[in-house]
Order: structure tokens, then sequence, then C-alpha cells
């Protein structure tokens, strides 16, 4: 398949704007990895007349996805999980160019994943967590069993997700053959939901209970890098003060939830701060002493 592709790809490697290409073969009949591909050509450049493009072939019977992707849009998607499949791109892609060793060093960067952009990736997926799970609890506790159902499956993805961040491994598509090697206690949870033979309503009720305790347990680790950047401040923080600060852009749509989770479990306090409206507050933020 290398031999339809390689003129597409020796063309781009001319190009002194090409940083890097990687090929990415369908190995398996089922694997989710090339989006149904036979095979995906990545390419990262330094900037293009769009900063992601993609272009489908059609070639003996075979088909590939080319993408051309700006490398500060592979980086985001990198950091803040924006396309999950880039990442295994890059992990298991085959190297066809390297301009100054910029794929190896993207490669280490991935097997090392920095404590920073660790706790980043964290704290997004704790927010999505937190939603998910808080948004079961509501639809339980009016008798919403079926929707119920469906969000608690989708806490423990994102459960599953922060388990394997934890350990210091990006999350990949097929995120529960990861998790049952790294943290069994997770998949014996998702194991135990999904093969119950309990009433629907019961199954939802023992997991809401044994969620809980997980999510609360791992909270201060999960929520590191918003708690860090509460302690930058000497007095309490607005809503609107912390959602400016470009480093919580990436979860700035779970930021509330993620506050009033974290107030709820006592891990930071609220302040009231007076207004021009008589008995009106505004409500501040604070890590607690």
């Amino acid at each position: 398949m290398d031999n339809f592709l390689r003129p597409i790809y020796q063309e781009h490697a001319s190009n002194p704007n090409t940083m890097g290409i990687l090929t990415i073969e369908k190995t398996q009949h089922d694997s989710p990895i090339t989006d149904d591909f036979d095979m995906i050509l990545l390419i990262v450049v330094n900037e293009y007349e769009k900063s992601w493009y993609v272009k489908h072939y059609e070639f003996d019977g075979k088909t590939a996805a080319l993408h051309i992707v700006e490398e500060n849009v592979l980086m985001e998607w990198i950091d803040t999980s924006g396309y999950r499949r880039a990442v295994e791109w890059i992990i298991y892609g085959k190297t066809v160019f390297d301009r100054n060793e910029y794929i190896a060093h993207l490669k280490e960067q991935l097997r090392d994943f920095p404590i920073e952009k660790r706790n980043l990736r964290k704290v997004i997926d704790f927010g999505k967590l937190i939603k998910s799970y808080s948004e079961a609890k509501s639809l339980y506790e009016t008798r919403e069993y079926k929707d119920s159902h469906s969000k608690i499956l989708n806490s423990l993805h994102y459960l599953a997700r922060l388990s394997v961040i934890e350990k210091g491994y990006y999350p990949e598509v097929t995120v529960w053959s990861q998790v049952k090697n790294i943290d069994f206690e997770v998949y014996k949870l998702y194991e135990e939901f999904i093969e119950s033979n309990e009433e629907v309503d019961k199954r939802i009720e023992l997991m809401i209970i044994a969620m809980d305790f997980i999510i609360n347990n791992r909270a201060v680790e999960a929520a590191a890098h918003l708690l860090d950047l509460l302690k930058e401040g000497e007095t309490a923080w607005s809503y609107a003060d912390i959602k400016r600060m470009p480093s919580v852009q990436p979860y700035t749509f779970d930021l509330s939830s993620i506050l009033s989770y974290l107030v709820e479990k006592n891990i930071i306090d609220t302040v009231q701060e007076e207004t021009k409206g008589i008995g009106v507050f505004q409500r501040k933020y604070i890590l607690k002493d």
C-alpha cells in the first residue's frame, strides 16, 4: 500500500514547511485506530492553507485518509484530548519522514507525559466525569432510569480515562483494555455494572454509591491543575476571574461543575462579597486553610 501513497508523501517531504510524516496501517479487521480506512497518512506542518486538511483516497480495493495538520492544532489535540485518534497515530505510526527528529521527540514526549500536561488532562476528564455523574444522580432521583443508566456508562468511561492518566499514560480509544491492566478496581466496577443481574434501578443505586466513594478519594489529585491555580491568588477568586485564565480554557464548560463539587466536598471554601443589591452577595472561591 505504501507504493500507492509514496508519491503523495514524497511531494510533501520536499516542502520545508513539513515537520514529519507518519503512516498508520490497519492491522486488524475491526481496529478503530484508522477510522475504518486501510491506512492513515498523517503530515505535520508548520502552517498550511487550512489548519486541518483531510482528503480520502481509494486504490486497488483499498482506502486511505490523508490528514495535513498544523503543529499547533496537533499539540492542542494532544494536550486537551481534542482528537483522541491523533495520540494513537503518533504513538503507533510508522515514521516515513522526520525533519530534525521532530517526530522522534514528539513520540518521546508522549511516552514521558510531563506532569503539567498530565494535570491538565486529569482535570479535563474530571470535569466531564463530575458533570456526567451529577446528571446520572439527578435522572435516577426522577426515576428516568434508562437515561441515568446511559449517564453512568459515560461516567465510568471518564473515570477509566482518568485512571489511565493518573498512571502516566495517554488514554486510547480502547481505554478499557488499558484499564484492565493498570486499574483493576475501576475495571471491576465497569464489569459489575454491565453484567449485573440486578434490576436497572438497583444497579444504578449501587453504582452511584460506589462511584461517589471513588470520585471523592481522587478529587484532590484530579483537580490539582485548578487547585494549583487558585493557590496563586492571595484573596478569593470570582468565577469570572477563574474562567478568564488562559490555562482554564480547555475545561471552561465544566468549570462550574468542578467548583461546585469541590465546595460540596469541602476541598475549597466560598466567600461572600457584598454587591450593590441589598442582601445579594457575589460568591467567590478560595482554598481551605
